[in-house]
């Protein structure tokens, strides 16, 4: 069984941007959710944190489609973690530094007692999901980046030296089974966070890319498969799995659905690819990385509209949302077009 792209499988998946572009949206209307109390949207947006998750998904199918791709290649690990350091490290080495740099706004206290109660080094090395720490929310998002670097720098060596495909399916499954089992767990030193009770995601989206690389399925059969996998995850997550350790794996089942069913329905004419492919969630999927990791430091900068805004009830409630929305929107468009794209660019070298 070897390992190819299909051929229906074009380079570049638009909905898959329409798909991100979901996802901050959600984890955007779950924090906002204290300000959404009495709305009709309020008890959806708790439901908002599982934009991570689907971020997780996308992240593991598109990462591990690239390290399939290029594994027989030179300059594997190279070029791999040289082009990861380019989309993660600028803009999060930025906002740790304007973090810790006006502590006494974003974190609560002095630059030296910042340094002390939230360790730099920490932040450095992407261990702060690993210890029992209370993350400053300006940065408390970082968690889920830690878990993806920490996830890939073990699992690029995987997918280059383990041949055999079905070694990685292995591992992958396993990942899948472990995941759920590690949060019935009570030992102390996992964390809320621990990488080992978040691995369903990342392992489902890896897992889907090494099915489309090595079955030989048409692509009316995994668009079936994806559509099959949605309403079994949103079913036993509303049911059997809601409110247990399995919660999230079936999440994953339904959002793994969702993503094969983009993938095996990209370029299609309806208007659910449609709306993927054009409009404000491609954009807000283009966006995205910015608009996470610095939305809530916007939501800390402009606290002072909100301390406006409370006299006036739902409405000043609503009118918080939006306007967080709104300089969400311009900081993570400023960051992209100006900062990131550009620097983006420098991955034509590796």
């Amino acid at each position: 069984m070897g390992i190819q792209r299909p051929s229906w499988l074009p380079a570049y998946i638009p909905e898959l941007q329409g798909l991100r572009g979901i996802a901050i949206l959600l984890v955007f209307v779950y924090h906002c959710h204290p300000r959404l109390t009495g709305t009709w949207i309020y008890h959806a947006s708790l439901w908002g944190w599982t934009g991570v998750n689907l971020f997780f998904v996308l992240s593991g199918f598109l990462i591990t489609s690239i390290l399939l791709e290029s594994r027989a290649r030179p300059h594997y690990f190279r070029n791999f973690y040289g082009r990861r350091a380019l989309r993660i490290w600028p803009v999060y080495v930025l906002v740790l530094a304007v973090c810790y740099g006006m502590a006494p706004w974003f974190v609560g206290g002095p630059v030296f007692l910042a340094i002390r109660t939230a360790p730099w080094w920490i932040y450095i090395l992407f261990l702060q999901n690993l210890f029992h720490l209370a993350l400053p929310p300006s940065i408390g998002p970082t968690w889920s980046l830690a878990i993806e670097e920490q996830y890939y720098l073990i699992w690029a060596p995987f997918v280059r030296f383990l041949r055999r495909p079905s070694i990685l399916a292995i591992v992958l499954l396993s990942a899948l089974v472990a995941s759920p089992l590690f949060r019935l767990t009570h030992f102390a030193w996992i964390t809320p966070t621990h990488t080992l009770t978040h691995l369903d995601g990342i392992a489902m989206g890896s897992l889907i890319a090494l099915g489309l690389y090595t079955l030989p399925l048409s692509r009316r059969t995994w668009l079936m498969i994806g559509l099959f996998a949605i309403p079994i995850g949103l079913i036993a997550a509303g049911t059997i799995a809601g409110g247990t350790a399995f919660l999230d794996s079936a999440l994953t089942t339904a959002f793994g659905g969702s993503v094969l069913a983009a993938i095996a329905s990209c370029g299609a004419r309806n208007p659910f690819n449609a709306v993927l492919r054009r409009g404000p969630l491609p954009f807000y999927g283009r966006i995205s990385y910015g608009l996470y990791m610095t939305h809530i430091m916007v939501f800390v900068y402009f606290g002072w509209f909100d301390a406006r805004m409370d006299q006036y009830g739902m409405a000043g409630s609503l009118a918080i949302a939006a306007f967080r929305l709104a300089a969400c929107t311009a900081v993570a468009g400023v960051l992209w077009y100006g900062f990131e794209s550009r620097i983006l660019k420098l991955k034509r070298y590796l």
